[in-house]
């Protein structure tokens, strides 16, 4: 027996909540990843920790904001709280390695399409494997090429607002991909929807409302992720240059080319200790001796 599915249980709302959750997601993550291209080492792997959470974050909430409007007519839906969080950790491991794959290699092919690649797979695997952590009585199947379509789609998405963010260090240029990479997400997400067909198990029993259990179970644990959402966002709201102190880097004042990987800043030379740009540095070098005067 074929059941029933909706998709939009609660109409245009769960979209749209969706949506925003994932613009804001990759919005945060593409920052932070621009924000460690200008930064020292030091604090480089910080800021890329921050933008992998973030996009994994918002991807993993967008896509049980959408799940909250899922439903199959006949049975009752049900989540494994295991799985559901296994597919958080997923995200933000996978979105983590190709993230810091183009944030230590720079806007170079090989790193884009590898980390493009990555972070793609980690967006899909997080939707398939938060699928598997539903419980109904009956069982999934999908459709082979429109799973692969979905597929392609997070990869592409994912490859483009990488390159936006190593690329293109503009506020507006990292927004509009941001909004892309949501999109692409969501597109993805319901592209996934699509190839899924549910067939119920002979016993099931028909004439259940799901659509209260459902909500019951997935808000109490999008509100975790959700709040972290907005403690990143407060964070990237203020420049991390200001916290940190004074700039540490400058295109204009290092030379052109100076052993970078493409896409990367130069880092600009900070007079340091014992240099004549540092005030205690002019009792640091020995007097001249001073020669006799001629008569």
């Amino acid at each position: 027996m074929q059941g029933t599915v909706h998709g939009f249980s609660y109409g245009a709302v769960t979209p749209a909540v969706a949506f925003v959750m994932a613009c804001l997601g990759a919005a945060l993550g593409l920052r932070c990843t621009t924000r460690s291209l200008r930064t020292e080492r030091s604090f480089k792997a910080g800021w890329l920790a921050l933008g992998a959470t973030s996009i994994g974050s918002g991807i993993w909430t967008m896509h049980f904001i959408a799940m909250v409007g899922f439903s199959v007519e006949e049975v009752p839906v049900g989540y494994d709280r295991p799985v559901t969080f296994a597919s958080l950790a997923v995200a933000v491991v996978m979105v983590g390695i190709g993230i810091f794959l183009v944030g230590y290699r720079g806007a170079t092919r090989m790193a884009l399409v590898t980390g493009g690649t990555i972070t793609g797979l980690g967006v899909a695997s997080m939707h398939y494997l938060g699928m598997a952590g539903m419980r109904l009585d009956g069982q999934f199947e999908y459709d082979t090429l429109t799973v692969s379509l979905s597929v392609v789609i997070a990869v592409v998405a994912s490859t483009a607002a990488l390159w936006a963010a190593v690329s293109r260090h503009g506020l507006l240029t990292s927004l509009g991909a941001a909004v892309v990479m949501g999109a692409a997400v969501s597109g993805m997400h319901y592209t996934g929807m699509a190839a899924l067909q549910v067939h119920l198990h002979p016993a099931a029993a028909a004439g259940h409302a799901t659509g209260d259990r459902a909500t019951a179970l997935l808000v109490p644990m999008l509100i975790g992720p959700a709040c972290f959402l907005l403690l990143a966002a407060v964070v990237v709201m203020f420049d991390p240059l200001v916290v940190m102190g004074t700039p540490d880097w400058n295109d204009r004042d290092a030379p052109p080319g100076a052993g970078r990987a493409p896409g990367i800043p130069a880092q600009r030379q900070v007079p340091r200790f014992g240099t004549h740009a540092d005030p205690a540095s002019f009792h640091t070098h020995p007097r001249e001796p001073v020669r006799p005067r001629e008569r």
